[in-house]
């Protein structure tokens, strides 16, 4: 099961692995508070794409196409999909730190994960 949880809430038991798929560190938060068992940044939007989203969501279902070619072009797509396979059998929740809890990479990242499960 793939769940998404900002940040910047309380960690549960119930999170499983814990994986961080943003870029830079949250501010504001130790790496103790976090409980991050992986740090994916290759996962995480480029810096380009980012920017220019904004989380803006008249820019999501764009973002998310992008996102998505991103994630396919970028070597990573057999960890994706181990990501998936595991997915299946644990518990996997991916964090983020946007204040937007629609329209940010970890609902989009989730989204594909799903499809490759």
């Amino acid at each position: 099961m793939i769940q998404i949880k900002r940040v910047y809430d309380e960690p549960s038991a119930r999170d499983g692995m814990r994986i961080l798929v943003d870029r830079v560190w949250p501010r504001g938060i130790s790496k103790e508070r976090a409980r991050i068992v992986q740090w994916r940044k290759e996962l995480a939007p480029s810096n380009s794409l980012r920017k220019w989203f904004g989380h803006d969501p008249a820019k999501w279902a764009g973002f998310r196409e992008r996102y998505r070619k991103e994630l396919t072009e970028s070597g990573e797509i057999n960890a994706l999909r181990e990501l998936a396979k595991r997915s299946r059998q644990d518990a996997i929740t991916l964090i983020y730190s946007a204040a937007e809890e629609q329209h940010n990479q970890a609902v989009a990242l989730k989204e594909f994960l799903d499809e490759l499960a």
